[in-house]
């Protein structure tokens, strides 16, 4: 088997799609022709979609918030899981929690953490991130 041909080809025939899209067959499909409902992904690539992620994210965090970098390692961990979970977009909408933080203020910014439409949405995960930002990761 000549593995480079192969996946050329198969590249060439399937075609790439960034989203799901129903194949012929009716199946839920991505990327190069991947069947979601009968194949899924394994852990592995479900870790490097994640590292992935993270990396993209920590990128724009960068861009979006002036002297992110500079934050303690632990606030920047803190953030960018908010941003996993309800998107950059979101995150950047906690407006007095990053004020609280470009200031040095994490008790502040932990309360106003709590203060939001997220704590209420995800509880337990606004508490335990909220905590976080009192004492450090």
């Amino acid at each position: 088997m000549n593995i480079k041909k192969l996946t050329q080809s198969i590249k060439h025939n399937e075609g790439f799609s960034s989203g799901i899209y129903l194949c012929t067959a009716g199946k839920r499909t991505i990327g190069f022709g991947r069947n979601l409902d009968d194949v899924g992904i394994s852990a592995k690539e479900s870790e490097y979609l994640l590292e992935s992620d993270i990396k993209r994210i920590y990128i724009s965090l960068n861009i979006e918030i002036p002297l992110f970098d500079t934050f303690p390692d632990y606030v920047q961990n803190i953030l960018i899981e908010m941003a996993y979970q309800m998107g950059v977009s979101g995150l950047l909408k906690f407006k007095n929690t990053l004020k609280h933080i470009k200031w040095g203020q994490y008790d502040s910014a932990s309360a106003e953490m709590l203060n939001s439409k997220w704590a209420n949405q995800t509880p337990m995960r606004a508490k335990t991130l909220s905590n976080l930002m009192k004492g450090g990761f």
